[in-house]
């Protein structure tokens, strides 16, 4: 997701974030939103990098949800992909937790390959987020799976999630198999 023209901010620390502007009202209320419970605590700080992306599940109504775990060893999740109805509707939804530094627009996106020939590539834009003990969470718009019988097989998604100064927190793959049924 890139808008033309956009340069992201100088990168500043928390620290200095918290003593700018402290004159004007509206930035306070604005940083003290964003900061929580950062902005006078002592932060949870689980090592590795600024964002821990801890898992993406699949949503689907009246169904259980089914969760990748992503904090471990992501190397296997293309090999043990999620079932999906073809035509039915679906979300998904991002568990990840910001530690230590604000992190401003932070996207998730994925491109879809099918046979090693990429179908399809889809980015959100997640927003910007304050260090939190508590876990953040994102669900993407509905979509819904490809149907029919060139649509029906095995696709890897490669997914990433990274920030507006290109600094990628977590990539990965993963499988999803289109079937008739569940």
């Amino acid at each position: 997701l890139q808008t033309p023209g956009y340069k992201a901010p100088a990168k500043k620390s928390l620290d200095e974030i918290q003593k700018l502007d402290q004159d004007d009202e509206s930035l306070v209320k604005y940083k003290k939103m964003l900061l929580g419970e950062a902005a006078n605590a002592e932060m949870l700080d689980e090592g590795g990098s600024n964002v821990i992306v801890k898992s993406i599940t699949l949503v689907v109504a009246d169904r259980d949800d089914i969760t990748l775990d992503l904090t471990g060893d992501t190397s296997q999740l293309k090999s043990s992909p999620f079932t999906v109805k073809e035509c039915c509707s679906y979300r998904l939804r991002i568990t990840f937790r910001v530690q230590r530094e604000i992190v401003t627009g932070l996207v998730y996106s994925h491109a879809t390959y099918r046979k090693g020939i990429k179908v399809d590539t889809e980015g959100f834009m997640l927003g910007s987020y304050g260090p939190r003990k508590e876990v953040h969470t994102y669900m993407t718009p509905v979509d819904e799976a490809p149907s029919g019988l060139i649509a029906r097989g095995k696709y890897v998604m490669k997914s990433k999630f990274c920030d507006d100064d290109k600094h990628v927190y977590l990539a990965w793959e993963w499988g999803l198999d289109i079937k008739k049924d569940w």
